[in-house]
């Protein structure tokens, strides 16, 4: 194989993965938001990230919140203790959830532990990331419609015994009753794998 080669093996080890996922999370997050209008179209803004534009926002309020997500899931993702990530979305009348967008994680336990390294090309695991961004942009034309403003909430599972910030709180599942389930595609750095998918209330 060439140098000059585009799709060239590369180590990847437990803090390189954590970062991978974590801006995959940061987008995906930040792409439901606006896909779903759970915020105004005008506090977003397109950039480019794995050959698509994506929408993330300019609200400062919002960045802030997202950030101190993002930071406190890659200690969990670094400790190898993260186990799913849950963006809810309710009604912000009533409370009820509509949607609850599931990231299940996987993580190799001997990489957690710093005593392995895989291979995995860059372009798989970026290939493997715009399809289920392109989803997430798809699934706006297979969800009902969001037809009341809604609020949203980030919930983190984690093993029993991983460290939890005070700012952090205990929560219910937040489940929806009679619900359908759209499973979307995984991405796998062979360090981490992220299995997401959408449960949705069904229309009365």
């Amino acid at each position: 194989m060439t140098a000059s080669a585009q799709n060239v093996r590369s180590t990847i080890h437990l803090r390189g993965s954590t970062q991978i996922v974590t801006e995959f999370f940061g987008f995906s997050l930040n792409s439901i938001l606006y896909q779903r209008g759970v915020y105004p179209p005008e506090k977003f803004q397109a950039v480019k990230r794995y050959g698509l534009p994506i929408h993330v926002t300019n609200d400062n309020g919002l960045k802030n919140y997202l950030g101190q997500v993002l930071t406190q899931l890659s200690e969990w993702l670094m400790a190898g203790t993260c186990q799913k990530l849950v963006l809810v979305i309710a009604s912000a009348n009533t409370n009820e959830v509509m949607e609850r967008w599931v990231f299940d994680i996987e993580t190799d336990q001997d990489a957690a532990v710093g005593t392995k390294q895989v291979e995995k090309s860059e372009k798989d695991i970026q290939n493997e990331i715009q399809a289920i961004i392109r989803q997430i942009t798809v699934s706006v034309t297979l969800l009902p419609l969001l037809q009341e403003p809604c609020t949203f909430d980030v919930l983190v599972y984690t093993d029993e015994d991983a460290p939890v910030p005070v700012s952090w709180e205990e929560s219910d599942a937040k489940l929806i009753q009679n619900a359908s389930e759209l499973p979307l595609r995984f991405f796998d750095t062979k360090i981490h794998k992220v299995q997401p998918s959408i449960t949705y209330r069904t229309q009365d």
